[in-house]
């Protein structure tokens, strides 16, 4: 896998999330902060949980000292969340950006950064398809995810997202 793979993928995560996240607006308070609702935790907190492995991974691939753990605060509202999210995605510019081939090709323990990459955006799909059957029963369906539908916005020029 070459560095502009690995830009493609997290651009389609960040389309991905952004639906989801615009799904969420409007959502009722009980419905965006109940607890439980899969495993320990409801659709705010499935959320938090995607940004603080999404920031994690970036931080301990970049060895930062930093170790982010948004998931111990309080429940942050959608716009709250939203706004982390958008800086999450300002500071992935700037550290893709600085990315080359060599890096993605490089191992860890035996583990390619690329794989480990991947991993990210695939963590991010379980939640966003926890997040979307969520969504989907309080009435908020965030429509289809698939990373064809984003290949094919990005073909045809309508997505926003260039990676």
């Amino acid at each position: 896998m070459q560095v502009d793979d690995t830009r493609f993928l997290f651009a389609y995560d960040r389309w991905a999330t952004r639906r989801i996240l615009a799904a969420s607006v409007g959502l009722g308070g009980t419905s965006w902060e109940a607890p439980n609702a899969i495993g320990e935790r409801g659709l705010a907190g499935i959320l938090i949980h995607q940004l603080g492995a999404h920031q994690r991974w970036r931080h301990g691939l970049s060895d930062s000292p930093e170790t982010p753990r948004p998931e111990k605060g309080p429940l942050p509202s959608i716009e709250a969340l939203s706004e982390s999210w958008e800086q999450e995605w300002r500071d992935l510019d700037a550290w893709l950006d600085g990315m080359d081939d060599a890096f993605v090709a490089r191992t860890d323990d035996g583990v390619p950064i690329w794989q480990m990459l991947a991993h990210v955006v695939n963590h991010g799909t379980q939640h966003r398809a926890e997040a979307a059957a969520l969504l989907t029963d309080a009435g908020h369906s965030p429509g289809d995810l698939d990373m064809i539908d984003f290949a094919e916005e990005l073909a045809r020029g309508t997505s926003r997202e260039t990676g």
